[in-house]
């Protein structure tokens, strides 16, 4: 799965989805994806991350008490 860097457009790979989708974890290793080599795998903030398309993450990837917020 590829997600875009909200202040770069850069798009990443995510090497764990379960890191992902988990919103007790706020941050997730992916890969940047320069050029035609395989990089190296960094550490990303989920909220530096949206979809390709612009949309913004599920609150419940982010939020583990997103049903008690207003």
């Amino acid at each position: 799965m590829f997600l875009q860097l909200k202040d770069t457009n850069d798009l990443v790979k995510i090497v764990d989805l379960k890191e992902l989708i988990d919103p007790n974890i706020d941050s997730i290793h992916a890969q940047d994806q320069e050029g035609q080599e395989e990089q190296e795998t960094d550490i990303f903030k989920k909220e530096e991350l949206v979809f390709p398309s612009g949309e913004s993450l599920p609150r419940c990837w982010l939020d583990a008490n997103y049903r008690k917020a207003s």
